[in-house]
């Protein structure tokens, strides 16, 4: 039944997601509002899909930490689940990713025209200036920014190398820092097929002031970013 059930999500999952990167892509031209409200409706019909057809429920907690002004969210990676709702859970924003992602036919097409920024992995001055430079001006007007700090998916209870990046960001643009766990690979795994029934809940953390992110030396603070996200995804399962 697993098997039945992940496939036909599958399915669907692949079918609608070129048609929404299409009309994301069509609707640009009216503005990025019109844009987001496709790339919105493209994740809560992926989440009506795993719900009814894989029996995965989403819970999100911590909604009272989200600042006022626009921050650098600093997120667990540990499945496509993640990325597909972020439009659904904060306000908008952008994403920080690799640049090979903008090559997939419609779907990057989409990414690249709702101003994502695209990195390259192999030149990491460069996508530190790129993202400082960009992610600052971004912040500015109001966008918020994502980082997965891992740079790539972790599997369920293991942890990624973290990065200070976000942390240099914020620095740099004086934002704060609202950091996120959850447990996706408990039911979405990395580069899994099979989709597993139950909850994946998302939890944001307490919001790290900008005066506070500012202050703080890079080290110890990326220390106690990676301990708290990592203890609140492990109390959830993930």
């Amino acid at each position: 039944m697993l098997l039945l059930r992940s496939t036909i999500f599958n399915l669907c999952f692949f079918l609608i997601t070129p048609i929404f990167s299409a009309f994301v892509l069509i609707f640009r031209l009216f503005g990025l509002p019109a844009a987001w409200f496709w790339a919105k409706l493209w994740s809560r019909s992926t989440l009506f899909l795993a719900r009814y057809v894989c029996g995965i429920k989403l819970r999100i907690e911590g909604q009272e930490h989200f600042p006022n002004e626009s921050c650098v969210v600093m997120a667990k990676h540990q499945s496509a689940f993640e990325t597909i709702i972020m439009p659904i859970l904060i306000p908008p924003y952008v994403w920080i990713l690799k640049r090979e992602l903008f090559y997939i036919p419609l779907f990057g097409w989409a990414l690249w025209a709702i101003k994502t920024i695209g990195i390259r992995r192999g030149n990491p001055r460069e996508a530190i200036k790129q993202v400082n430079t960009d992610g600052s001006t971004l912040l500015k007007q109001s966008k918020w920014i994502v980082i997965f700090p891992e740079g790539t998916r972790s599997n369920l209870g293991e942890s990624g190398d973290y990065k200070p990046g976000g942390i240099v960001l914020a620095q740099k643009a004086g934002v704060g820092i609202l950091p996120m766990a959850h447990n996706a690979a408990s039911c979405w795994p990395k580069r899994g097929f099979i989709k597993k029934p139950g909850t994946i809940t998302v939890r944001f953390l307490p919001f790290i002031s900008a005066n506070t992110v500012a202050s703080s030396n890079r080290k110890e603070l990326l220390e106690t970013l990676e301990s708290d996200i990592e203890k609140h995804t492990r109390e959830l399962g993930g």
